[in-house]
């Protein structure tokens, strides 16, 4: 590999390892931060999790490179494996349970799509959005049956069962290979009930069109980071339900805790003392059901906007 690609990856790795750690060490209701805990997953553990992750990044972002200079096709990206391989990972490095799987999921197709812009000094957000659908969309079956292996690995909490290719059957994966099912395809089934399959079939609106421009527009108006990532986490929360909560609990649950999270919004947030009061009763209440009201996708919507962030020059 030539000397610029390598420095390249590397870049893109390392600006989307620190979108991790930074989302991970702000204090997010219900969320485990440098300050809050999980009884078994601690800050500690997502901070692994991101070094762990950081390899994987890399070769997504070599990948996309290659596919730039016509040496793989956009199927031949293997995002599927890049996937499985970073959450085999990431297990092996920590003890904390499943930290980071919806985070991946979105990381990587981005980390890719990031490696296929070549010129120097400059990633635009608009040519990497158009990147991002282009390798989504070029998925095969076996990627499909590579995160199937990849959930399998991570156990996430509230999987549920699957109207079509339940993960928990084990003839779905034959079905996939047999069907010649996309990921992209198997994704497009699951969007309905889960915000990050949602995110890759629809081109990352949540991401783009709300999380993003939140998160930069809090930044230049003079927000710390930490404050910034707070008040992205609670417009995502207040106008889209968790799903991963609607999932272990009820739709009308996570639809109450969105009003909450509006409710705070209105009160100032962090910015004010009766939005900080609000935040840290909600907070509390998020924790009391043993992380059932955890809003673990709305944190995996948060990094992504962080990855777009940082691979668009900030810095902290």
């Amino acid at each position: 590999m030539d000397t610029s690609r390598h420095e390249h990856a590397n870049h893109i790795a390392a600006c989307l390892e620190l979108a991790v750690i930074l989302e991970a060490s702000a204090h997010k209701p219900g969320n485990v931060s440098v300050v809050t805990n999980f009884e078994n997953t601690r800050y500690e553990h997502f901070v692994a999790s991101a070094v762990a992750a950081r390899s994987s990044f890399e070769h997504a972002a070599e990948q996309g490179a290659a596919v730039s200079k016509g040496e793989i096709s956009l199927a031949g990206v293997g995002i599927g494996k890049i996937i499985r391989n970073c959450v085999a990972n990431i297990n092996a490095w920590q003890h904390g349970g499943n930290t980071l799987l919806g985070t991946v999921l979105l990381l990587l197709p981005i980390a890719a799509a990031a490696g296929m812009i070549v010129k120097e000094n400059t990633l635009g957000i608009v040519e990497l959005r158009k990147k991002i659908k282009l390798v989504v969309e070029s998925t095969s079956p076996e990627d499909a049956v590579d995160v199937y292996e990849a959930i399998k690995i991570a156990k996430p909490a509230g999987l549920g069962t699957a109207p079509k290719l339940d993960i928990n059957d084990p003839t779905s994966t034959n079905r996939i290979l047999s069907e010649k099912t996309s990921l992209y395809q198997v994704f497009r089934i699951a969007e309905k009930y889960d915000m990050i399959c949602s995110e890759w079939v629809n081109n990352y609106p949540v991401t783009f069109d709300l999380a993003y421009p939140t998160l930069t527009r809090q930044i230049r108006n003079g927000d710390d980071i930490h404050v910034a990532i707070i008040h992205t986490f609670l417009k995502i929360l207040s106008q889209y339900p968790d799903t991963f909560i609607a999932r272990k609990t009820s739709l009308e649950k996570s639809r109450e805790i969105s009003l909450r999270a509006k409710q705070i919004l209105e009160l100032g947030g962090f910015e004010t003392p009766s939005g900080r009061e609000s935040l840290s009763r909600f907070d509390q209440q998020l924790r009391k059901s043993s992380n059932l009201l955890n809003p673990g996708t709305t944190a995996d919507i948060v990094a992504a906007a962080l990855a777009l962030a940082v691979l668009d020059g900030y810095r902290p």
